[in-house]
């Protein structure tokens, strides 16, 4: 569908769920696909299927929230494929539950690390790099939550309204430059973050998400990845600063 041969791609939070689902598809379309997470476990089994599949991936054990680590990461991905182009600042927490007047600071401040610092941390030195190549394209993932509220998860949602404003920025910064900048806003997506947050195992609340979305459903992995790979695409040539939803109409109500 896309010619990504010859072309290098980061995916952060690449082990499991969404960014394993994006880590593929770009693998799919040719391109070598740096998978890196602080989970080696299900990086590793990443890699292995994209390996085993005749395509080319590396993992980096990476926690975004950590400059260093995330320059690190960058250069590791030059040194071992030599450019990069695309970049997926995927890595995630959902966080704690609580109201306002009861979230621990410490829980903020994790969430705020991972979720928004981590993602501007992710453009900050992919920018760097992609300037040297004379451009590249990045998705920041963003949310629902990026552009609507939920109770009892202020500092998610407070991340996810920064990702986007980050990505607006970073795309008036950069378009002159040949650098693409866009977010994707998921809704409720069947993942191992969903599993974890108990809504797939519990059948009341399931449905009770479920039925939040007008499609009648809750979303698959792959259909974020694609979106993903189409804002990275030449297909999007001009598209940046974009928050594209992918939600089944659940904000449009």
């Amino acid at each position: 569908m896309y010619d990504m041969q010859n072309k290098v791609a980061i995916v952060t939070g690449g082990s499991l769920g969404i960014g394993q689902a994006t880590a593929l598809a770009f693998a799919r379309e040719g391109a070598a696909v740096v998978v890196a997470d602080v989970d080696q476990e299900n990086g590793q089994n990443t890699v292995e299927q994209i390996t085993g599949d005749g395509g080319q991936a590396h993992f980096v054990r990476v926690d975004v929230s950590k400059a260093d680590q995330v320059q690190q990461m960058v250069r590791e991905t030059v040194d071992v494929f030599g450019r990069l182009d695309y970049a997926c600042n995927n890595a995630g927490i959902g966080g704690k539950t609580a109201p306002i007047g009861e979230y621990p600071e410490e829980d903020w401040q994790r969430v705020i690390n991972i979720n928004l610092t981590g993602v501007w941390l992710g453009t900050k030195y992919e920018i760097q790099q992609m300037l040297h190549n004379g451009g590249g394209a990045i998705v920041n993932m963003a949310s629902i939550l990026g552009e609507v509220g939920i109770a009892n998860s202020s500092a998610y949602v407070a991340a996810k309204h920064g990702v986007i404003g980050l990505t607006r920025a970073a795309a008036l910064e950069y378009s002159d430059q040949g650098i693409r900048i866009n977010a994707v806003c998921p809704a409720f997506i069947i993942t191992p973050m969903l599993e974890a947050a108990g809504i797939l195992n519990n059948p009341d609340l399931r449905t009770e998400i479920t039925n939040r979305h007008p499609i009648g459903r809750l979303g698959q992995p792959d259909e974020v990845a694609e979106t993903v790979l189409w804002l990275c695409s030449d297909a999007a040539s001009f598209v940046t600063g974009h928050a594209m939803l992918v939600d089944g109409a659940y904000t449009v109500q």
